[in-house]
């Protein structure tokens, strides 16, 4: 048995410092390897919680409808209509039936803004066309053959001061008869999904040119593409050569922000009037169209309209949907820092009656960095409105030292 206090050879001492020389040597290669591991490796990033941050619920509108006939509110930008009354059948549109005229003249004989298009000659046909709507009891303007007008007066006669010798003149110069004219009206409707409309006239006078409330809101919005048809119908009145002074038979247009379209009337059948007027709501702009047909006479028609545009305007709403330093998402670092993905800027949102808000949150995970930091959007939606809302880093997050790294290194990167 060895003697455990008999001096060590020379080999077993060697051995020992060889032993010791080695462990010292893998401590130190440990450490050379360990310590840039833990204090240079990239740390794990923070994932984002969202937080649900649902708007607030708005009041229903309430759109104030006569009592009478039928009637739509459309909106610019909204699919179809935001409300209606009546009984949603076809109703006679009257004079409102030269908005079609217009648009179908237009759609062989494009006119630009401002642009006079070509000219065109007055001829006997033209003088029989007064002769023929006069005796009609329909709205007409003095003409005389070999009098020049351009297409765009042809356009401002039909439509501001409702013509209907005009409005022939206009239909028949672009399609050579009444009933080639008839004929493009038809595949324009077709076109136009306008499927409960039928014109049976350029002018309105026949009770079978007739359409429902949904289908005039579209066609005042199709109407408001056309840069000079809009302009027209939003004119008060003019002096046009040869004719003399035309007023625009809408009595609304420049109350409340009325900028057209087009009146009607029709014995036996009421007065009509196809409206459009732009608001804005909080800032926000937005550009009604509405349509009410049936009302006994013009006069109370005008009153019963001022308290549909007023109704109707209270149905529109700008929601605020973020403040500026709103919270939509939480970080939480595996070494404990906390911060928030907050909005950037202060954002609202135009929404009609109660249409939901609904709310989607981007937001990219983190690591160390400062504060304002872009991080994604919120982007809130109601109805065809849209608004994205930028976030950002609430605080910043600091790297947690050399101790926590060295001491944690399963938690880093």
């Amino acid at each position: 048995m060895p003697n455990p206090t008999a001096p060590r050879s020379r080999a077993q001492v060697y051995r020992r410092r060889r032993i010791t020389v080695g462990v010292i040597l893998a401590l130190v290669v440990a450490l050379l390897v360990y310590l840039p591991l833990t204090l240079l490796a990239p740390l794990s990033k923070a994932s984002a919680q969202t937080i649900s941050s649902p708007a607030a619920p708005q009041a229903t509108a309430a759109p104030v409808f006569p009592g009478y006939g039928v009637g739509a509110i459309g909106a610019i930008g909204w699919d179809g209509v935001l409300a209606q009354s009546g009984d949603g059948q076809p109703h006679a549109m009257a004079s409102i039936t030269k908005i079609i005229t217009a648009l179908v003249v237009l759609e062989k004989h494009p006119l630009a803004a401002d642009e006079d298009g070509p000219s065109v000659t007055m001829t006997a046909k033209d003088v029989g066309y007064y002769s023929r709507y006069q005796a009609m009891n329909g709205s007409v303007k003095p003409v005389r053959a070999g009098a020049i007008y351009t297409e765009r007066q042809l356009l401002e006669l039909t439509l501001i001061e409702s013509a209907a010798n005009y409005a022939q003149t206009t239909a028949v110069w672009a399609y050579g008869s009444e009933e080639a004219y008839l004929a493009a009206a038809k595949d324009w409707l077709v076109a136009h999904k306008l499927t409960s409309t039928t014109v049976a006239d350029t002018i309105g006078l026949d009770p079978g040119s007739a359409s429902t409330a949904t289908d005039l809101v579209e066609l005042g919005k199709i109407a408001l593409t056309q840069p000079a048809l809009a302009q027209i119908v939003d004119t008060k009145k003019m002096d046009i050569p040869g004719v003399g002074e035309v007023e625009n038979t809408n009595y609304l247009l420049g109350h409340d922000g009325v900028d057209g379209i087009k009146t009607g009337t029709l014995d036996g059948y009421g007065a009509n009037l196809l409206f459009s007027a732009t608001w804005k709501i909080g800032g926000h702009p937005v550009r009604i169209v509405g349509v009410v047909v049936g009302a006994p006479d013009h006069r109370t028609l005008k009153g019963d309209l001022v308290n549909l545009l007023t109704t109707t305007r209270a149905g529109f709403h700008s929601v605020d949907v973020a403040a500026e330093g709103t919270a939509f998402a939480t970080y939480q670092t595996v070494w404990g820092q906390k911060s928030q993905a907050v909005a950037a800027k202060k954002e609202s949102l135009l929404v009609w009656s109660d249409t939901p808000i609904a709310v989607k949150v981007t937001a990219a995970e983190t690591g160390v960095a400062l504060k304002g930091a872009k991080l994604g959007t919120a982007v809130f939606s109601a109805g065809p409105n849209t608004v994205e809302v930028p976030l950002a880093l609430s605080k910043k997050i600091t790297d947690p030292g050399p101790w926590w790294r060295l001491s944690n290194p399963g938690s880093l990167g």
